[in-house]
């Protein structure tokens, strides 16, 4: 704001060649030396001799305290500059409510300069503008109308054409503003009067922050959320003595306007115990995939007192000097419903190391230089945590004791009038005789008075009565307001006579607030610092369905995207994909689960989940070869998301299309190459196909596309190193071109669930598969026709689980397992999902009832 921001002037320059050579050259400062004769009479007036350099001294101390005190700093109660306070005030005599018709801004400008604020309208509307801002304050004060400037730098309208009102945070901050609350002062030319601060129930200074520029020191506070702050007051009512520390535990630090994130805590500490600090901020950004094959980085919220024009502009300048490469596109498709920047990026480009250059050489990531200095009984302090909320309770008491006072006094004095008045009721006759035989009023004053033993007021009381006043109801009237104003008086008396009562009155205050005007935090603390942060921190965890095509195309979409149908719905359509290309691998992770994947040639990639684009629910997807280093002519064939796979126990079960297993411990897996590594020793006619996570004494279960079965211990299978070959787990029937369709681990207390071509499925309990040798035939799962089709999936299921089925077609269906009645082992089963002539099913992933990803299970019972 233009009165804020009052620079140092410079300091008088001189000639260098007029210096001395040596300090002890230095001349005498001159002496101002004032005749007499030069004033009129000599009348009137005190001759002064004062140094040059005492003068500019003394005068310009007074500019500095007087732009300190009456213009630059806020004060500690209400928080609140002189301008902002005197613009409150402007609109409280215009009665601007929230209620009211919003009134000119040209009106309210003009009253706080002509009765308040004499420094001109220029200042007073730019203040007024900001206060009015939702991206400038977290609660703002004033209820604008119309052009009041954007977040893109946008200057407001002019203030002929805006218009204005009061907000609820601005009345909470002016109630009982006329309760002898406050100290009052003339204004500047004596002509009226105006508070010194506002009673201030709302904690501005906390909530709001500020900012301002005065001589040789300038306050920088950042804003909070008024929940925090609340919870945190509660807390030092009841522990006077809390440390910035304690208050952390309820005030875990700034909350911005416009979101972003908070990068570490370190800066938030030391600003909060010694009122001096440095928040890092950063905007909130994700990675799609674009349709054209692209992926774009997409600006969501920005750091606070960035402005997002001047940020793009930034980007582009720095391609423009070919600074920053792989950024082909720069669009801004902010609407109503938010913001969203987008940076479109090339086909080659890696879009995280894209992200992290941005995030460097440009306000992307700012520093908010937290300087949290305050008036205190008008003298300028740098305050902690701890102090600028004792402040404001110390203030608040202030204001309850006084307001209490008030209505004290009030009550005592209306006690006083119906005290006369009943002894008028009580000596009605005389009192009338007594009028009626005085000459005037005074008379009459003057003898009740003498007679009565009644003051001048209640005297004045008596002869203003009117005669309704004589009936019996007014009399019960009189007597109950007096019985009534009796219990108000010790009421008062109580709270001023008892502190405790005051700290529950400030409670109850602060209640209101949090309950009628508390929200959500916006800004996002993440816990490390930025010098230690890494792309994981800035990401929320969640839930996602990740899912691969057969070409290669890969992404992920929040688990909320499917909701749950009954069996034998259409489903709906899941991904779009390429003509001839189908949906080959669905799973569940969260966002900071690793992923290992596994190709059909017995290599493993590494990724973290996060990494993968996130699209729409109907999006193709962004190829693998984006995101991983994976070989010409591999496939993926199998994933194992594992939340920290250095620290992971265990083992790995690998199985191939024609039935051969291995094990492998999952520490071999701790470093992954970016070129992968072998995991298989895969023969040429032959594929990797599933890979399991094991606990070391788990049974298995392979099943055939035949519709066969067979069920071992995975002791059965030798541990080998991870670039070893496997050993026989099924033997397949060769004339019937049988292969493996699924392996999985066993779960005595779970279900095998098996679904054909055409949607048909069935599910049976474990207890019915006995265990077997490793290398058997096997046992029959399912009865094959032409209506199932051939077995294309296994899943091991839980009747409060949830299936994704997904078709060649791209069709995918959420349902209950229960919908799917259990069955014996050798029945077809019944219908899942509605197919049409032309498709099939695909693939089937569980959805575990708990938690997610599946876990290994425990070893199982013996059955």
């Amino acid at each position: 704001m233009a009165d804020e921001e009052v620079p140092t002037p410079d300091p008088i320059s001189e000639n260098p060649d007029d210096q001395p050579d040596t300090p002890d050259e230095q001349p005498e400062a001159p002496i101002v030396e004032t005749t007499t004769a030069l004033l009129p009479n000599n009348a009137g007036f005190e001759v002064v001799n004062t140094t040059l350099e005492d003068e500019m001294r003394q005068s310009y101390l007074n500019y500095a305290m007087s732009t300190i005190i009456s213009r630059a700093l806020p004060d500690v109660r209400d928080g609140l500059k002189p301008v902002q306070r005197r613009i409150l005030m402007a609109m409280s005599d215009l009665n601007l409510t929230p209620a009211a018709q919003q009134r000119k801004s040209a009106k309210i400008a003009g009253d706080t300069s002509g009765n308040y604020h004499p420094h001109g309208e220029a200042v007073i509307y730019p203040t007024m503008v900001r206060m009015a801002q939702d991206f400038s304050l977290r609660y703002p004060l004033v209820d604008g109308q119309g052009n009041f400037g954007s977040i893109d730098g946008d200057p407001p309208a002019a203030m002929r054409y805006t218009e204005a009102r009061m907000s609820h945070f601005a009345m909470e901050m002016l109630q009982d503003l006329d309760r002898d609350t406050v100290n009052w002062t003339e204004n500047y030319d004596q002509t009226r009067e105006e508070p010194t601060v506002l009673p201030g129930k709302f904690p501005n200074l906390i909530c709001n922050g500020g900012s301002g520029i005065a001589v040789g020191m300038a306050t920088n506070i950042p804003p909070h959320n008024l929940r925090e702050i609340v919870d945190a007051l509660y807390h030092l009512i009841d522990n006077p003595d809390a440390t910035s520390d304690e208050l952390m535990t309820f005030v875990k630090g700034p909350d911005f306007p416009t979101y972003g994130l908070i990068l570490g805590t370190k800066g938030i500490r030391l600003a909060y115990a010694t009122g001096r600090g440095s928040v890092i901020m950063q905007a909130r950004t994700t990675i799609e995939p674009m349709e054209n094959g692209r992926n774009a980085i997409i600006i969501t919220e920005l750091p606070y007192q960035v402005i997002k024009q001047r940020l793009i502009e930034q980007i582009a300048e720095l391609v423009k000097q070919k600074k920053i490469e792989g950024i082909v596109n720069l669009n801004d498709y902010t609407d109503k419903t938010g913001m969203r920047v987008v940076v479109e990026l090339k086909r080659e480009a890696y879009p995280k190391k894209v992200l992290n250059f941005l995030l460097k050489h440009t306000p992307m990531r700012s520093t908010f230089g937290v300087n949290m200095i305050a008036l205190i009984e008008g003298q300028p302090q740098i305050l902690s945590l701890p102090q600028v909320l004792n402040a404001f309770l110390k203030h608040r008491r202030e204001v309850i004791v006084r307001r209490t006072i008030f209505e004290l006094n009030k009550a005592k004095a209306r006690a006083h009038i119906l005290e006369g008045l009943r002894i008028a009721l009580d000596f009605l006759d005389e009192i009338i005789a007594l009028i009626r035989a005085s000459r005037t009023a005074e008379i009459a004053r003057t003898e009740m008075m003498a007679r009565f033993t009644l003051s001048q007021l209640q005297a004045d009381a008596i002869l203003q009565m009117q005669l309704r006043t004589l009936t019996g109801l007014a009399r019960e009237q009189v007597e109950n307001e007096y019985k009534e104003l009796l219990r108000q008086i010790g009421f008062y008396e109580d709270i001023l006579a008892t502190p405790a009562r005051v700290e529950a009155i400030i409670r109850t205050e602060l209640k209101f607030l949090r309950d009628k005007y508390g929200d959500e935090r916006r800004t996002r603390i993440v816990p490390m610092e930025a010098e230690e942060i890494g792309d994981e921190d800035l990401i929320p965890e969640e839930e996602m369905i990740i899912s691969i095509t057969r070409d290669g195309y890969i992404k992920r979409v929040p688990k909320e995207t499917y909701p749950t149908q009954h069996r034998g719905g259409k489903g709906r359509i899941g991904a779009t994909t390429k003509e001839e290309d189908t949906i080959e691998h669905l799973f569940i992770a969260t966002t900071h689960h690793y992923i290992l994947f596994f190709t059909d040639r017995g290599r493993v990639y590494r990724l973290k989940a996060y990494e993968v684009p996130q699209t729409s629910r109907t999006a193709m997807g962004s190829a693998v070869i984006n995101l991983i280093n994976i070989q010409p002519g591999e496939r993926i064939t199998a994933t194992v998301p594992i939340k920290d796979y250095k620290e992971a126990t265990g083992y790995l079960l690998l199985a191939t299309e024609c039935g051969e297993v291995k094990r492998t411990k999952l520490a071999e897996f701790a470093n992954l190459r970016n070129n992968g590594l072998n995991v298989f020793d895969i023969e040429e006619n032959d594929s990797l196909r599933w890979v399991a996570h094991t606990s070391g004494d788990n049974e298995v279960i392979m099943v055939t596309r035949k519709g066969m079965s067979i069920r071992f211990h995975e002791n059965e299978v030798p541990s080998r190193g991870r670039a070893a070959g496997g050993v026989r787990g099924i033997r397949l029937s060769e004339e019937k071109g049988d292969s493996v369709v699924g392996m999985a681990l066993v779960d005595a207390e779970l279900d095998l669930l098996v679904i054909g071509e055409r949607g048909i499925s069935k599910r049976t309990p474990f207890k019915e598969y006995r265990s077997q040798s490793r290398g058997g035939k096997g046992i029959l799962t399912m009865a094959l026709s032409e209506k199932t089709g051939n077995i294309v999936d296994a899943q091991v299921v839980d009747k409060d689980d949830r299936l994704l089925i997904m078709t060649r077609e791209g069709i995918t269906i959420r349902l209950r397992v229960d919908d799917i009645r259990s069955s014996g082992r050798s029945t077809q089963g019944v219908r899942a999902i509605n197919l049409s002539d032309n498709d099939t099913v695909a693939s089937v992933e569980r959805i575990t009832a708990d938690k997610l990803p599946i876990e290994p299970p425990a070893a199982p019972d013996a059955v």
